[in-house]
């Protein structure tokens, strides 16, 4: 008598697409991309409002359809135009485009539906934001190449996420002007993601020489990269405060920003040149909570303190 061997169900294909772009990292930007959007919103407010009867509940769903959007299709794009290198790699070899458990069609169908729901919600929110879409849009493709032509694409990178804060703010208001305290505050949020993808990429250094990949930590070596991403969080912080003091924000906002300076130095204690076992924990853990810390904080502070 022959006993039937089970084997794990494979995921569905919704369920396998969310995996493929990792649907919970947009946790990282989007606090920020809501932190703009209240200093817009608080921006053009009556002068009398108490509280926070200025918050536009539609202009931050869209910001957050138009924000998911992006990043989907962001990550469906990565995901398929470095299936190869992903295959040559034993740290990315699993993933779902490489094993066949979402198809390259799949994927491109799954992203371009992301993006067309990104450029709905850049539509619904005013003109400037549809006709800016396409300066969206660019890095996020080039990002995946970039490893190709620069030892640089963690800047790159940090030119994709500047986008959030400074679309959140075009949201809102429509126009250019008044926009300086988005821009500081996309530098930071961009410096930020770009500096811990330097340590995330410190894992690859070794296969990325051999296969010809190129990053900071290929190049110039773990060590260095490392030292980077700290003089670039160091930079990230200084913007943060200068977007603080730029909008009025309150005494909660400097709690805020001390927690998220814990979790700054957390990471960069927990990496080391010569143990990078930690990388995911300071890579999602650690960034994760600043974002989410910092929003709370600011929200806190807009409620209780400087509305």
């Amino acid at each position: 008598m022959t006993t039937a061997v089970s084997r794990p169900a494979r995921p569905g294909r919704i369920t396998a697409f969310l995996r493929l772009v990792m649907i919970e990292h947009s946790v990282f930007a989007l606090p920020f991309a809501y932190l703009s959007a209240l200093m817009a919103m608080r921006s053009v407010a009556p002068e009398d409002a108490n509280g926070l009867p200025w918050v536009r509940w539609s202009d931050l769903l869209l910001i957050t359809i138009a924000m998911v959007g992006a990043r989907t299709f962001a990550m469906a794009a990565n995901r398929v135009i470095d299936r190869h290198i992903d295959a040559q790699n034993p740290r990315t070899a699993g993933r779902e485009v490489v094993t066949g458990v979402v198809s390259v069609r799949a994927a491109w169908t799954g992203g371009l539906i992301a993006l067309g729901f990104f450029l709905i919600a850049a539509a619904l929110l005013n003109p400037l934001c549809l006709a800016l879409s396409p300066l969206a849009v660019a890095p996020l493709i080039i990002y995946p190449y970039g490893k190709r032509f620069t030892d640089f694409p963690h800047a790159i990178l940090a030119l994709a996420q500047l986008v959030a804060p400074v679309g959140a703010w075009l949201a809102v208001t429509g126009t250019l002007e008044g926009i300086g305290p988005a821009l500081v505050l996309g530098v930071g949020v961009g410096l930020w993601i770009g500096g811990f993808d330097l340590i995330y990429a410190c894992q690859d250094a070794e296969v990325d020489r051999r296969i010809g990949v190129r990053s900071v930590p290929a190049r110039f070596g773990i060590r260095a990269a490392l030292v980077a991403s700290s003089i670039t969080h160091v930079v990230t912080f200084t913007c943060f405060v200068w977007f603080g003091l730029w909008v009025g924000l309150g005494w909660l906002w400097w709690i805020g920003l001390g927690v998220a300076a814990v979790a700054f130095c957390y990471q960069h204690l927990i990496v080391k040149p010569d143990d990078l076992s930690q990388v995911n924990r300071a890579f999602f853990t650690a960034n994760g909570f600043v974002g989410i810390a910092i929003l709370v904080f600011a929200v806190a502070d807009l409620i209780l303190i400087s509305a």
